[in-house]
């Protein structure tokens, strides 16, 4: 393939067992250095609350840490789940972020609320926030923006960034918002797939051009794990196999060991769940997965990809960076 595309990687700060949380923000702060000297475009995190083994609840602290801690990176959310918070103070976190590292931010939104009904509560929010998103949305672009002289309330930091901001979505929904906005879109491909070539199909049939942005700018999202060789890299992902199936069963616990027998873990409809969900998932020696990786992008056609990882072994991780320069087919940083 002669035409490259950018590639980034998106982080959860997993915590592995036995490890503390500390030791888990240590681990992504190497891995976002990792990415960085391996050329990766951006390095978004997550946000997600009440997972024991998820050390991004805090999005924007955590982001201002990888960022005193990189150069170069663009650094972002992908995303900040928008019901959870009143506009004002996420421009004002986004905004005091771009005043400590510059045009390096992204500021992804998401509409779900990223956690279930009881800590939607203690959040002091309501199911029926995740209604107002596209107000929510308009308004946290407002406080972004150049036009809040006048206003009687403004964004301090935030005020006249314009940082980039993204739509984050895995439906109908999400895509038509972005198309409206003008906005880029990132589809939750990684966990979400269903719905994949429908919505990007709708963003980009719907869009339209704004001051943000004169043309569709689809990013995809993806599990990446790559190895020396297949075996290894297989046997790495049953962790994200396994906190999946621990998802689902509505079982708390940090991110879990890998294992040779995922069979004395799952049930088989819990099998066909896990494989349909995690159907974007690109695992094996580069020989292995680059053919592949090859045919979902001359299929999809993305803009950008992003990649996640989100493995018990901080070394299979950063093994798995170290050789996505070996597919050739990414626009790598020097």
């Amino acid at each position: 393939m002669s035409n490259t595309i950018p590639l980034s990687f998106l982080d959860l700060a997993p915590v592995p067992e036995g490890k503390t949380i500390a030791e888990g923000i240590a681990q992504t702060v190497e891995t976002a250095q990792q990415a960085e000297k391996f050329g990766l475009n951006r390095f978004w995190m997550a946000e997600h609350h009440n997972m024991p083994g998820i050390a991004s609840a805090a999005t924007s602290v955590l982001l201002s840490h990888i960022g005193s801690q990189t150069k170069r990176i663009r650094i972002g959310a992908g995303g900040v789940m928008l019901p959870n918070h009143a506009p004002l103070v996420i421009a004002e976190q986004f905004g005091t972020l771009q005043a400590l590292y510059g045009d390096r931010i992204d500021l992804g939104l998401g509409r779900a609320p990223g956690t279930d009904g009881a800590t939607f509560q203690a959040l002091r929010r309501q199911m029926k926030d995740a209604e107002r998103f596209p107000q929510d949305v308009q308004e946290l672009m407002y406080f972004l923006g150049n036009d809040t002289e006048d206003s009687p309330v403004q964004a301090f930091p935030g005020a006249n960034s314009n940082i980039p901001i993204w739509i984050l979505g895995s439906s109908l929904f999400g895509a038509t918002l972005a198309a409206h906005f003008g906005l880029p879109y990132v589809f939750a491909s990684h966990f979400a797939p269903q719905m994949l070539a429908q919505a990007i199909s709708t963003y980009r049939e719907q869009f339209k051009p704004s001051a943000y942005l004169d043309k569709p700018y689809v990013m995809l999202a993806a599990n990446l794990l790559l190895a020396d060789d297949d075996a290894t890299a297989h046997y790495h992902f049953t962790s994200a196999q396994q906190s999946f199936v621990r998802l689902r069963r509505g079982e708390r616990g940090q991110m879990p060991k890998p294992t040779h027998d995922m069979d004395s873990i799952w049930s088989s409809a819990e099998k066909m769940m896990v494989d349909n969900a995690l159907s974007v998932s690109f695992i094996g020696s580069v020989q292995t997965v680059k053919p592949k990786l090859e045919a979902f992008i001359a299929t999809h056609q993305p803009d950008e990809l992003i990649v996640t990882a989100n493995v018990y072994d901080q070394a299979a991780r950063l093994r798995s960076l170290e050789l996505t320069s070996q597919l050739k087919l990414f626009t790598l940083q020097s």
